[in-house]
């Protein structure tokens, strides 16, 4: 696709937006028009892109006549409200909400692992959850070389996943804990549910709220979102994956412990390496005998994801552990949203069918 094209940022002004204006500024993605949307309180605000002043709109369903595609981070509520009929005015839209990631008739991407699921959108792509993202980009290489059969996944989940209200809360009570006063929590572990606790200088195995088999919303997401992208079904029995989402005190940066099962059991841990190190999207940090393995603080505002700590279960032939890191707001939200707009327009379906 050679034109230029109108892109509309929905959810402009967010953790999660300002992000995609820069990620899209730094983009392969021919732009010649930019639409900034959010809610009315923020409309009438600027922000740059690419060295120019714009100013922030409020959304409407009228905003999305001549946009050609839509970057959206504005919450489940507001996806559902508007790009249906930004669809329907001829916009792609890729969404960085829940709103559409287990509609089957919306394929779930992370480009290094499912980019052919591109070929099947409706005009609508789903950015899977920031944890499943880098879980599998660092799993791919794996399972397209070994086969993978089972996956266990305890999660170190930073701050910032649960939105800029939520680190902004996590800063306000390390300063509260460190002045001697008592910790004030109104929104984690998620807003929406009957009581709230500090995360600072605590740990919270709660991340959205939870199912009725136990399992919170965050580990139900994991599970099923890994086994849409990977086998392009939310149900499929052919990988086992379950996982324990945990929030922690950390601005940006997940962590993740990755316990794997490979159908190939003759696999060895350098060879793991090696693809790992191979990979698109990754970077292999590890070096045990220097200390050298991934850190959220060292990744932030990285795009890549990082693993490390790669080493054979002792107890069970062909099974490995590995860590696994990655900038949330980043790869995990703007970056892969973006790279998906890129691999759009480069295999030319910025176009509603």
């Amino acid at each position: 696709m050679s034109k230029d094209l109108t892109v509309a940022i929905l959810g402009a002004t967010g953790a999660v937006g300002t992000r995609l204006i820069q990620q899209l500024a730094d983009s392969t993605i021919p732009v010649g028009q930019i639409k900034l949307l959010a809610s009315s309180r923020s409309a009438g605000e600027t922000r740059q892109f690419r060295g120019q002043d714009v100013v922030v709109e409020e959304a409407t369903n009228d905003s999305f006549d001549g946009v050609d595609l839509v970057l959206a981070s504005a919450g489940g509520g507001v996806s559902k409200k508007f790009l249906p009929e930004a669809v329907k005015r001829g916009a792609v839209c890729v969404d960085n909400t829940s709103a559409f990631r287990m509609d089957p008739e919306v394929p779930l991407v992370v480009p290094e692992v499912n980019e052919q699921a591109l070929y099947q959108h409706k005009g609508i792509i789903a950015n899977p959850n920031c944890s499943t993202i880098q879980m599998v980009v660092a799993l791919e290489p794996i399972r397209a070389a070994y086969g993978l059969n089972r996956v266990i996944v305890s999660t170190y989940q930073a701050a910032s996943g649960a939105g800029q209200s939520a680190w902004n809360e996590l800063d306000r009570e390390a300063q509260e804990h460190l002045d001697g006063q008592e910790m004030h929590a109104e929104i984690l572990p998620t807003k929406g549910d009957k009581k709230h606790y500090p995360l600072a200088f605590n740990l919270l195995p709660q991340i959205d709220v939870f199912e009725d088999d136990g399992y919170t919303h965050e580990e139900w997401k994991m599970i099923h979102e890994t086994k849409k992208i990977m086998l392009g079904d939310m149900d499929a029995p052919d990988i086992k994956v379950t996982a324990t989402c945990v929030r922690v005190p950390v601005a940006v940066g997940h962590g993740e412990s990755v316990y794997f099962e490979v159908a190939d059991d003759s696999a060895t841990t350098p060879e793991l390496q090696q693809k790992l190190a191979d990979a698109p999207g990754v970077t292999l940090q590890d070096d045990p005998d220097h200390q050298i393995y991934p850190q959220p603080i060292l990744a932030e505002g990285s795009r890549e994801t990082f693993v490390g700590r790669v080493r054979p279960d002792q107890e069970n032939k062909g099974a490995f552990n590995m860590w696994v890191v990655s900038d949330n707001l980043l790869k995990g939200a703007a970056w892969n949203t973006v790279q998906i707009a890129e691999r759009l327009v480069a295999d030319d379906l910025v176009r509603v069918p």
